[in-house]
């Protein structure tokens, strides 16, 4: 890494490092779920189904946004003990578990195995590796040197876009993939200098709360990541919401309480290029009406080939804000106390 982190960032797990070496660990993963034997063909699949949770999940939210609009079969992703009830043989269910121990997805991958649907796990290891291996389903690796689930989105969600393309429902995957790995490096070469978008916006934040607002899946989803890196890397409360969702019943709420607000909150706009028009006019509605009631309206705009690249744009983006938030609080961006003791509680109770 270069200066830009300053040598007295408090990052003891490496959470920089992961979020630079973004564009490498989505090549690597194209490579490593090339190949896999095991896996069904294409008439026999009807849906596709993504269990997972917390930056696992994220995974499946990524492949319904950008591979879901051009399959044939629907997509569903499921964050939850609970399996939908239309999982069968004509399934094809991808696993995804960071540590392999996700007790929910353990949970929900046991009862995809007993309806007898086609499963791919992507995991590095834990009770999902054993039983993946035991039930002779296909399992692509996760690389040891990330610390944390949320420091490996390639690594978990690459995988799955591969598989679709090899079986033959996502012709063209690793044609996207390409553009990502090159606007990611280019987005990544602009992040490392000492001036950068991210380092700014985090200063604009400060200690206000954000509430990132995306327009449609592909917005959805990064605002979705945006609020969780926040909650994650900074330890601070943080909110989304979708365009053109919050037309209908958010934007209500402002104004009441303006003089609060706008001490309080500053709203995040993530933008891309796929929006639809009527999208693009209620972004400019809704920023005109918040403008009075907020600290600031702030705007990020994706870059990129394709919808998978602007979508890991932006994540990359908000992956390095989150990270400057924590570094000007002098806060540790890695590790995660409230959740493991969560985790902890749950497993003795």
């Amino acid at each position: 890494m270069t200066d830009v982190l300053a040598d007295q960032v408090l990052d003891t797990q490496g959470m920089f490092a992961a979020a630079a070496g973004l564009p490498e660990q989505v090549f690597d993963a194209s490579v490593r779920a090339r190949g896999l034997e095991g896996l069904p063909e294409r008439d026999r699949i009807e849906n596709v189904v993504v269990l997972g949770m917390g930056g696992s999940g994220m995974a499946g939210d990524l492949l319904a946004a950008t591979a879901g609009p051009f399959l044939p079969v629907p997509v569903i992703v499921s964050k939850g003990y609970e399996l939908p009830a239309f999982v069968g043989e004509a399934s094809l269910v991808f696993a995804v578990s960071f540590s392999g121990n996700t007790e929910e997805t353990v949970e929900a991958a046991s009862t995809a195995a007993v309806e007898g649907a086609r499963m791919v796990a992507v995991t590095r290891g834990g009770e999902l590796g054993r039983l993946a291996t035991s039930w002779g389903v296909p399992v692509v690796g996760v690389p040891d040197d990330v610390s944390q689930p949320r420091a490996a989105i390639g690594a978990l969600a690459v995988p799955a876009l591969v598989v679709l393309e090899e079986i033959g429902l996502f012709v063209g995957a690793q044609q996207w993939i390409d553009f990502a790995v090159e606007q990611l490096r280019r987005r990544r070469d602009e992040l490392l200098s000492p001036s950068n978008a991210a380092r700014a916006l985090a200063a604009r934040i400060g200690r206000t709360l954000p509430i990132f607002y995306g327009g449609g899946q592909l917005g959805s989803t990064a605002a979705q990541r945006w609020k969780t890196q926040v909650n994650e890397n900074a330890k601070v409360a943080a909110f989304w919401n979708t365009q053109p969702e919050l037309c209908h019943n958010e934007v209500a709420g402002w104004g009441q309480h303006g003089d609060l607000t706008r001490q309080v909150f500053t709203v995040v706009n993530l933008r891309h290029e796929y929006e639809h028009p009527q999208v693009v006019r209620r972004f400019e509605v809704v920023t005109t009406l918040l403008e009075e009631v907020v600290s600031s309206v702030e705007e990020v705009w994706a870059e990129g080939e394709g919808q998978l690249a602007q979508l890991l744009d932006l994540i990359l983006l908000g992956d390095f804000t989150s990270l400057y938030l924590a570094a000007q609080e002098g806060l540790d961006p890695g590790p995660v106390p409230a959740l493991d003791q969560v985790k902890a509680s749950v497993a003795s109770g």
